[in-house]
């Protein structure tokens, strides 16, 4: 029995291990965070709260699409959230009732966003206190 040429064992371990070429580093003020998606709800960001800072913001932009709701979701601690105020791409801003203490692992209620589908500029968070020692991921989902 006849095995193949070296190059055919070449060419055939090069396809079958494909071209591994480096990402590029993101340009600064591009987003380093892809959008994940879970059935037709999309998470455009995150943040990591420690108790040091009380506010953050996700910047989303008109490069990840119009959105008719969005709900927040909190993960590994206790998270005491004042306020969030979202920036549309027009520069209207909307504040939905949010004063809430959620629960590790919790999410909101879906709130939804006023008038047809818009596109999401920012997204601020305010924080209260968290558990001694403890970090929550606040995260920002949308559909």
């Amino acid at each position: 029995m006849r095995t193949g040429s070296p190059l055919c064992l070449v060419v055939a371990a090069a396809a079958l291990l494909g071209c591994g070429h480096k990402q590029p580093a993101p340009r600064e003020g591009h987003h380093a965070h892809a959008v994940e998606s879970r059935g037709d709800w999309n998470k455009l960001g995150e943040r990591w709260v420690d108790g040091v800072r009380d506010r953050d913001v996700i910047t989303v932009g008109a490069h990840e699409g119009h959105y008719r709701r969005m709900m927040i979701v909190v993960e590994h601690s206790a998270l005491e959230m004042f306020d969030v105020v979202v920036t549309f791409g027009d520069g209207t801003r909307f504040s939905p009732p949010t004063r809430h203490i959620f629960s590790p692992d919790s999410r909101s209620h879906v709130i939804d966003l006023p008038g047809n589908e818009r596109v999401i500029r920012t997204v601020e968070f305010r924080y209260g206190n968290l558990p001694e020692g403890k970090r929550a991921q606040a995260e920002l989902w949308a559909q």
